[in-house]
């Protein structure tokens, strides 16, 4: 039986764009893609065949929080795969299911929403990216796989996040696929 994905993201879906193109689902099974925005990344999944549900930030967070968790849990899926999800998930939820995230910058380094803007104001020479296991915090859960990215002279945050984002797509792509193949394991 193949094993079951879900993916959630917020805003184009470049990463899951990326994931779709490698053809990882002729060898497992999207069960769906949530997004908390009307994104491109709904219409990415569409046009892939793969169920999509757009779940809007409400003004009561626990109400969504429980909306959320309800979705996921009639999806079934074996991994949930944050790919570009700006949103927080609650502790209950990453508690009850296994939740892996990208993140554009080498953790623990520049955690949170801002990391490329980070890594340039603190003058770092190199940055990346890394895909981790989500646990209660803020990109601080263990890290799965990293690939560095140079900082250049002159870059721009708009420069760098797009050299980060061709890393981050290969290492999303390279991290599920070991994950599909039962090398990876939470």
């Amino acid at each position: 039986m193949a094993k079951k994905i879900l993916l959630l993201a917020s805003g184009s879906g470049s990463l899951a764009q990326a994931i779709f193109d490698a053809g990882l689902a002729e060898r497992a099974e999207f069960v769906g893609l949530i997004s908390d925005k009307d994104s491109l990344a709904l219409e990415r999944a569409r046009n892939f065949g793969i169920r999509d549900f757009y779940l809007p930030m409400k003004a009561d967070r626990t109400e969504w929080n429980r909306e959320i968790f309800k979705v996921t849990e009639s999806l079934q899926p074996d991994l949930v795969v944050s790919v570009g999800f700006m949103r927080v998930l609650a502790p209950d939820y990453v508690a009850h299911f296994h939740v892996m995230n990208t993140h554009p910058a080498l953790l623990p380094l520049f955690p949170g929403a801002h990391a490329v803007r980070d890594a340039l104001a603190a003058g770092a020479v190199e940055t990346g990216t890394t895909v981790h296991w989500v646990d209660a915090g803020v990109d601080t859960g263990p890290i799965i796989a990293q690939r560095k990215v140079a900082i250049e002279p002159g870059d721009t945050e708009e420069s760098l996040h797009e050299r980060i984002k061709i890393a981050e797509r290969n290492l999303i792509v390279e991290t599920l696929t070991h994950w599909i193949d039962g090398a990876l394991t939470q």
